[in-house]
């Protein structure tokens, strides 16, 4: 038996919840597309996303930790595929749209700067408006890839992108899945890699969220899946009871307090800050230096594209390009 776009857009309708979101019933794309004779338009757009330039990149992003530290440490690559592994085990239980919820888990981060938040606070700083993740992942998705045509996401994907964080919610309960699931996954793989550092030892995890959440990596994620799961039964909508919020944002804020805002990790973000600000002015400077496939007119706009789709090696390269001598970098090479 053969299960083509059509009969997988049945089977959704048949075995969905009644407040999943439909392939079938997508708000469509910004631009016609004949249907995949095989795929759903959920499916196709995780697809498109999975193979563009944007997602390979961002295994050469950091998350918190530089990789050249360790080979176990969270990139942008390994948070994003955990997120997307937290929203389908729960959009599964849920009987809401799987391929959807992965779709957009899969695409959130696709904005995000070299150097993790200090990428992003380091754009703000420059820019006439602060830099937002979640508004460039969204333009990546619509204007960046392929060299300038986008990668013409479905409505539902967009969206679920665009309000994975800030304000607002996504208008689909799979698209809410992916928001709260990317707070479980980097609060808790922040710890993991915390520990892994020695940055922060079992001791030091404050016991009155640990009590909730449970002592170790494992136990933690599966508890909030099953809370998120079963919270939804009781209330109608993607969330956690009060005990296991409050315990995930303390233990949000426990890590701001002791890891984030540790001495070790802001030296290497001033280092990153003053990297890209160097970046920024240089390619200010010195226009000529941007890709000619940048879309737009506006300097400033084609600088902060160009910098936010870098990797770290890459946005390495192109300052030690700038400032190291020529026969220094042979002999470093």
């Amino acid at each position: 038996m053969m299960l083509d776009r059509q009969a997988l857009e049945n089977r959704e309708e048949t075995m969905l919840a009644p407040v999943a979101a439909l392939s079938k019933n997508s708000r469509g794309r910004k631009k016609p597309l004949e249907p995949c004779p095989l795929r759903t338009a959920f499916q196709r757009d995780r697809d498109r996303i999975v193979h563009c330039k944007s997602f390979r990149r961002l295994k050469y992003k950091t998350q918190v930790y530089l990789p050249a530290l360790g080979d176990h440490f969270r990139t942008r690559l390994t948070h994003t595929l955990e997120v997307a592994q937290i929203s389908r085990t729960v959009a599964r239980s849920l009987a809401l749209n799987e391929d959807l919820t992965e779709a957009i888990a899969l695409g959130h981060d696709l904005g995000h700067t070299p150097f993790g938040h200090a990428g992003e606070r380091t754009l703000s700083t420059l820019l006439p408006r602060p830099f937002y993740h979640n508004e460039q992942s969204l333009r990546v998705v619509d204007l960046l890839e392929r060299d300038g045509e986008g990668l013409n996401l479905t409505e539902e994907v967009r969206d679920g992108i665009l309000h994975h964080t800030g304000p607002g919610l996504p208008f689909t309960l799979e698209g809410q899945i992916v928001r709260l699931a990317d707070r479980i996954a980097y609060v808790n793989h922040d710890i993991d890699d915390s520990l892994r550092s020695g940055f922060l030892k079992q001791e030091h995890l404050p016991r009155d969220a640990m009590s909730v959440l449970g002592e170790d990596h494992g136990r933690r994620i599966g508890g909030l899946i099953v809370n998120m799961v079963r919270h939804y039964d009781r209330e109608g909508r993607i969330g956690l009871d009060d005990a296991e919020w409050q315990a995930l944002c303390h233990m949000r804020h426990f890590l701001t307090d002791t890891v984030y805002l540790r001495e070790e990790i802001q030296l290497e973000e001033a280092r990153s800050r003053n990297l890209i600000a160097f970046l920024y002015r240089h390619y200010q400077e010195h226009p000529g230096l941007l890709p000619d496939h940048l879309p737009g007119e506006d300097l400033t706009v084609r600088i902060k594209d160009y910098i936010a789709g870098m990797t770290d090696s890459f946005a390495l390269r192109c300052f030690v390009a700038f400032t190291v001598p020529m026969g220094f970098q042979f002999l470093h090479a």
